[in-house]
């Protein structure tokens, strides 16, 4: 597979990064004009100076419990939608819950490039096993699917033995779902004696694929690639067939910013993805996913040239019940920005004689006692808990993105 979905994979970083932003003022001004929750979140903004990376990370993060609060008070999309409900085709439920739209336009979600990275192409009929109940996945990816002209069997979940009947009848070509359910699909075919064989490719999402899978479904003849997506976001970012990192989807501006915060971190080191959508019926602008990522340096083998991101690595939400209080990873943030000689800080929480203890790591070069002690009466005023402080090297602290470690063992 070397072709692509179209030029805009290919263009100049630098070209890309032009058009995108010189598209972000209006959509900002029409969130601002059109819906009330973005009037609100973004108040005193001027989207006409938000023309660039560095102007773009000065605007606030919306984060999902945020969007789930603004819905309640103000159903059903909390005014972050700049259209009404009937310019809308359908509303889901994500938990959360928070509710999502599909708007118009044959891929809403931009599946279809997605899709194509993974080797679909006009006239596959593939398996469809993401849930089309309440929550969007399935009808995500059928309308990727449809939109490059492929035949959709909309299984669903569950049933596996009415799926594997369907697969030996229909012998799709393709499956797209959740990563372990088609092994499940293929052992439960293999027991019935049904063919399964038809399977040459795979799109998954909505969880993990661990490498021992993937080499299990390589041996069975089927290629599986990786797509990053959320019902609120549509696609993210996927792999090609350079599997080297999953790269970003035209539609978006994906940045890496500190847990708790809307900083960016440098390349390379792990923090949270935050990302702006250009979709004009249901903007999102510097969404926090509240996943963990990392940016990959250069491009793609496979020739695209947009940013890499080294895919799903945790989750950034890492607040902590400690001595019966909730510390959350903004706080450590907060007490860093009070510090700034401090590179970067970890709290790590033990258990020692039935107590928790609380002791915040600090990568510097200065060790004095001062700066110690001023670092403890700190953490106590953000936290209004008393813990120690350590100092240690830079490279004492993983990139793994923790900014709260919990070490307690919750075992019997």
């Amino acid at each position: 597979m070397t072709d692509y979905f179209d030029s805009l994979e290919t263009r100049e970083p630098e070209v890309r990064e032009a058009s995108q932003f010189s598209l972000l003022p209006d959509l900002i001004r029409r969130a601002v004009d059109k819906g009330p929750g973005w009037a609100d979140h973004l108040a005193g903004i001027n989207p006409a100076e938000i023309k660039s990376r560095e102007a773009l990370a000065q605007l606030p993060v919306l984060r999902k419990s945020q969007l789930s609060e603004s819905q309640k008070k103000q159903p059903p999309l909390g005014g972050f939608e700049t259209r009404g409900n009937e310019s809308f085709a359908r509303l889901f439920e994500s938990p959360g819950p928070i509710y999502e739209p599909e708007g118009e336009g044959a891929d809403f979600w931009r599946c279809a490039r997605a899709l194509f990275a993974a080797g679909f192409r006009a006239g596959d009929v593939v398996h469809n096993s993401f849930s089309y109940h309440l929550t969007p996945g399935g009808w995500i990816l059928d309308a990727g699917l449809r939109a490059l002209g492929c035949t959709v069997v909309p299984a669903g979940t569950g049933n596996s033995e009415q799926q594997v009947a369907a697969i030996a009848h229909l012998q799709p070509v393709g499956y797209v779902g959740v990563p372990d359910f088609l092994k499940i699909l293929l052992d439960q075919a293999a027991e019935m004696g049904a063919d399964a064989s038809s399977f040459t490719k795979a799109l998954v999402s909505g969880g993990a694929l661990f490498p021992s899978l993937r080499q299990d479904y390589a041996e069975r003849g089927i290629s599986v690639y990786q797509a990053y997506a959320t019902a609120d976001l549509g696609v993210i970012a996927y792999e090609s067939e350079a599997c080297e990192g999953m790269i970003v989807d035209e539609g978006v501006i994906v940045e890496i910013v500190r847990p708790g915060t809307g900083d960016r971190v440098p390349e390379g080191e792990v923090g949270e993805v935050v990302v702006t959508t250009f979709n004009r019926a249901y903007p999102m602008i510097r969404l926090a996913s509240g996943d963990l990522s990392a940016i990959l340096p250069g491009k793609s083998p496979c020739g695209r040239t947009n940013m890499r991101i080294k895919g799903w690595m945790g989750r950034a939400d890492q607040t902590t019940k400690i001595k019966g209080m909730f510390v959350h990873p903004e706080q450590i943030a907060d007490i860093n920005k009070r510090h700034p000689e401090i590179s970067r800080m970890r709290l790590v929480v033990t258990r020692k004689d039935e107590r928790d203890e609380m002791k915040l790591l600090c990568a510097t070069s200065a060790h004095d006692s001062s700066l110690q002690e001023a670092l403890e009466k700190t953490l106590q005023d953000v936290t209004k808990m008393s813990g120690s402080v350590a100092f240690v090297t830079e490279d004492a602290l993983p990139n793994d993105g923790l900014v709260i470690a919990d070490e307690r063992s919750y075992d019997a």
